[in-house]
């Protein structure tokens, strides 16, 4: 691959460990509707896509009609659990702090849901206005939309772009926008729930831990402070 220029990080599940609190809260606001479903049919089908999407393939796989209020609904329930129970990724404002290289955000979350996760979580300001939601693309992932979006606008050559990604669809989007991907494993809601990856979603490198990103690129990282004392005149 060629030299890495900038790094993009997915959000939920890469960043904050959240995809376990938003599968767990639509699996029962559906459930008030009839739908059954759990946490294994969540990660399979709706694991990095956009909301639209998701209701989308639950009205035609199930036959259910929801609501207009249902998402409205489920967004205020899940940005209340958020304030209870919503976590950063150990490791990752460390990783942020170190990373040698321009990096951004890009999300298929709602810029709303991605803006409060973030302050909840403190990396609001590591991030600042590198942030691009589904909502800026035509089509959200798996098509490669977003990435290149981000990489355009962030002067970018997509060769020279490192994505991390937790989700198959993700890790798809990634590869079909022609970037190096790693997918990242550490989050709660994979616990236990990896399996094979197809062709179309094999990334370049796993990553189960952030504390080992600069170990694998030690070229992305900034060089550590000096921090012995200084030396005394005479």
């Amino acid at each position: 691959m060629p030299e890495t220029e900038l790094v993009i990080f997915d959000c939920d599940g890469v960043l904050i460990d959240s995809e376990v609190i938003s599968a767990n809260m639509l699996i029962a606001e559906l459930k008030l509707y009839g739908v059954e479903m759990d946490l294994d049919f969540v990660s399979r089908h709706f694991l990095g896509r956009s909301y639209p999407v998701v209701l989308k393939e639950v009205r035609e796989q199930f036959g259910v009609a929801l609501p207009d209020h249902f998402e409205a609904d489920y967004r205020r329930r899940l940005l209340a659990a958020f304030a209870e129970g919503l976590r950063v990724m150990p490791g990752a404002p460390e990783l942020l702090s170190r990373l040698a290289r321009p990096y951004a955000l890009a999300t298929s979350s709602s810029p709303e849901r991605t803006a409060r996760a973030l302050a909840l979580t403190g990396l609001d300001h590591a991030f600042g206005d590198r942030v691009f939601t589904a909502s800026q693309v035509a089509r959200g992932k798996p098509a490669p939309d977003l990435f290149l979006h981000v990489a355009e606008v962030m002067g970018v050559a997509p060769a020279a772009c490192l994505v991390v990604e937790d989700s198959l669809n993700g890790v798809r989007a990634g590869l079909a926008a022609g970037m190096e991907v790693w997918r990242f494993t550490g989050g709660s809601h994979l616990a236990g729930r990896l399996s094979q990856e197809p062709a179309d979603a094999t990334p370049h490198r796993h990553l189960s831990d952030f504390g080992d990103f600069l170990t694998l690129r030690p070229d992305l990282a900034q060089p550590l402070p000096d921090r012995r004392p200084a030396a005394v005149a005479p």
